[in-house]
């Protein structure tokens, strides 16, 4: 197999310029570089990742923490995560805490093991001792899709939650409902709790009271969502509108509607937070709400860049907007194709890319 000093003769360059190359540890003039590049290629030269990481402390690699990847949106999370670290040259290394706290901490010390130069991770309901652990090791990390309340130690990037929540209800009371139900995610994850403010907050605009009654928890699940679902049915005065908190919530409440034979918008209007490529398949299409996932994905790599960059930079949390996509299934008609985009109200650090970005 051919070597650097291969490499630099067909260059015309020394050992050292080949590694700077490689390792980007000193700027190399772009006529060189190229020379370089052109003699790696004819040569079929494939670096030594493993004697690189020795050089340069770093193993170009990201280590990635989410739950339930075979949830679509946290399938489309991790195909924006895998384009932008394969763009800036980095290998993946993915696992599933299954939202379960002493895993979570578990699956994330064997990535650090493994000595990824960072970590993107989706945290628990309890993250305590998982973010205890990063800090203490200070692991350069980005919290992403859940945040964490106070002043954030970690960069984090998720969606914004209230205000398209609020959106669904003020819509669904526009069309006359008046008692509107929730099926709200697990409790302790912010995406719950934003959610089921911005629900509060729908109501309040809407003119109508918050009634405990018409919330049940279907904690972020198929089957937990099915028995929610059931429960609101089951009130004396049911819920004539839902809103699912998740695209998995949502599967379970159309469930629990075939399974009592009623139909929706006829029987129900439904409106759910996320939208997943087979959403329009349905009849009655849905109307929901669609994160930004492949680009939350990619963002949390650009954040994670920037922080290896700046490692001493102040910790930031960028939101990403939502689109309303207004389908049938609230009990509109069908409507044209369009849908609307909602810009967070609140100011958040746009970070400085670093040179990797």
């Amino acid at each position: 197999m051919p070597t650097m000093a291969d490499v630099a003769r067909s260059a015309g360059v020394s050992v050292a310029t080949v590694s700077h190359v490689l390792n980007g540890t000193r700027p190399v003039l772009p006529h060189t570089r190229q020379a370089v590049l052109d003699a790696m290629d004819e040569l079929g030269y494939t670096p030594n990742t493993l004697a690189r990481s020795l050089v340069t402390s770093r193993t170009r690699s990201i280590g990635l923490a989410v739950s339930a990847i075979s949830n679509p949106y946290f399938t489309e999370i991790l195909q924006g995560v895998e384009a932008e670290t394969l763009r800036h040259g980095y290998s993946l290394l993915i696992a599933d805490p299954h939202d379960d706290p002493a895993h979570e901490r578990k699956v994330v010390q064997l990535l650090h093991e493994r000595r990824v130069d960072g970590m993107i991770v989706a945290p628990s309901a309890e993250p305590g001792e998982l973010l205890a652990y990063l800090d203490r090791h200070r692991v350069p990390t980005v919290l992403l899709d859940r945040v964490v309340e106070g002043p954030p130690h970690f960069d984090q990037v998720c969606a914004e939650n209230t205000g398209p929540t609020s959106l669904l209800v003020t819509h669904l009371a526009g069309l006359g409902h008046r008692r509107i139900g929730l099926v709200a995610g697990l409790p302790g994850l912010s995406t719950s709790g934003e959610r089921l403010a911005g629900y509060r907050s729908g109501l309040t605009a809407a003119g109508l009271s918050y009634d405990e009654q018409l919330v049940a928890y279907g904690d972020s699940a198929s089957a937990g969502a099915e028995r929610a679902t059931a429960a609101l049915l089951s009130l004396a005065d049911p819920p004539t509108a839902l809103v699912t908190a998740n695209n998995a919530m949502t599967i379970g409440a159309l469930r629990a509607l075939r399974d009592r034979g009623l139909s929706v918008p006829g029987d129900l209007a439904l409106c759910c937070f996320d939208d997943f490529a087979w959403a329009d398949l349905f009849s009655p299409r849905l109307t929901a709400i669609a994160q930004p996932s492949k680009e939350l994905g990619a963002e949390a790599v650009r954040v994670l860049l920037a922080r290896l960059a700046a490692p001493d930079r102040p910790a930031g949390t960028v939101r990403l907007p939502c689109t309303f996509v207004h389908r049938s299934s609230c009990g509109c008609a069908e409507p044209p194709a369009r849908s609307t985009q909602f810009e967070t109200s609140e100011k958040f650090e746009k970070f400085e890319k670093g040179p990797d970005s």
